[in-house]
């Protein structure tokens, strides 16, 4: 799998990137959200609101509604937002942010708890970019809530679909004068009125154990590392399933690990879990499943792996393994920015020219 900078450079050499780039700027969004979760005294502070409270001071709910999980809310492009997803594991950047409104400032949910149910859906689900754009849209993390309308969606509607898309007569066919009292002043909002047809959410799991796995590639227990006398040990979690480095000897035995416990908490769907779990498959020697804190490497001459802040993985790796920084397309600027604008224009000078980072 590429990285951000591989993935730069590939497309580099075909069309000569830029900073003023649509493509770079939404690479820096990604990065970002990265330095945020990098300068928190607690990783973990990015799950609560990062800027005080919501724009509305009643009570936001703390569960998603059923419509919302089934694409029976009677607005279509919502509906047909969430029957992609689940067919797919993806959405568009515009659909992620319409859903997100759609969630918080017309049906009053928390963001976490919309934020929490698309991350497990996501084949691209990144903790820091998911949540911190919900609280973008919340209003969270942002000067003001992100509202759009019925106009907004058939604007970039797929042309050859636009009646699929039309929103008109639903909820957000409002002004947004009128969307940001709702989003501001006025409580919840249910579903269409009418019957609208389902959809059946695939599940949220803890794991998956793939049945066609070839043998010896996936395990379980201490079986998977009884041959790392003397050799490095490179540890491969699934937020760093980069290709093997140059430097690579027989030394070196590239492990993949899906910790459990952590996942009782950030439960997958099973497209999440085939799709991480065959591109692990693809650039480790083995993949290990189980508690992290229950696996003797101490035969290994050294253990390594990248770093990450994801809860649960972040605490038991560190225990074990010499943490190796991720590499990043833009320069990560010492001070924390608390904008997007700084942080760019920060990478910017640093860089002087977009070329000079590839």
């Amino acid at each position: 799998m590429l990285g951000m900078a591989d993935a730069a450079r590939d497309i580099n050499t075909r069309w000569p990137l830029g900073f003023d780039d649509k493509l770079v700027f939404e690479f820096g969004w990604r990065e970002f959200f990265q330095h945020v979760w990098g300068h928190q005294k607690n990783p973990d502070a990015i799950l609560q609101n990062m800027h005080g409270s919501l724009p509305w001071h009643g009570s936001y709910a703390d569960t998603l509604p059923s419509d919302i999980r089934e694409g029976c809310t009677g607005v279509p492009v919502i509906d047909n937002a969430v029957r992609i997803l689940y067919a797919t594991g993806y959405l568009h950047n515009h659909l992620r942010m319409y859903v997100a409104s759609y969630v918080v400032h017309v049906r009053k949910v928390h963001w976490r708890a919309g934020a929490d149910w698309l991350y497990g859906h996501l084949l691209d689900g990144d903790l820091p970019s998911n949540h911190l754009s919900w609280q973008w849209v919340a209003g969270s993390f942002s000067s003001k809530p992100y509202l759009f309308n019925a106009e907004n969606v058939l604007k970039y509607a797929p042309q050859a679909a636009r009646q699929a898309w039309d929103c008109a007569g639903t909820v957000i066919d409002q002004s947004y004068e009128a969307l940001d009292v709702m989003a501001r002043q006025q409580g919840g909002h249910g579903p269409e009125p009418g019957t609208h047809k389902k959809v059946s959410e695939p599940a949220l799991l803890s794991h998956v154990y793939p049945s066609n796995w070839p043998a010896g590639q996936l395990l379980t227990g201490q079986a998977a590392i009884n041959n790392i006398a003397n050799k490095k040990l490179e540890l491969v979690h699934p937020w760093r399933l980069s290709q093997r480095s140059a430097d690579d000897t027989l030394h070196t035995l590239r492990l993949g690990i899906i910790h459990l416990p952590a996942h009782a908490e950030w439960p997958w769907s099973e497209r999440r879990w085939q799709f991480v779990l065959q591109a692990m498959a693809l650039v480790t020697d083995h993949i290990w499943i189980g508690d992290i804190n229950q696996l003797d490497t101490s035969a290994a001459s050294s253990i390594t792996a990248q770093a990450t802040l994801f809860p649960g993985y972040r605490q038991a790796l560190a225990k074990i393994a010499a943490m190796t920084p991720v590499p990043r397309l833009l320069p990560n600027p010492a001070m924390a920015c608390k904008s997007f604008s700084k942080f760019y224009e920060r990478a910017r000078r640093d860089a002087c020219q977009f070329a000079d980072l590839l």
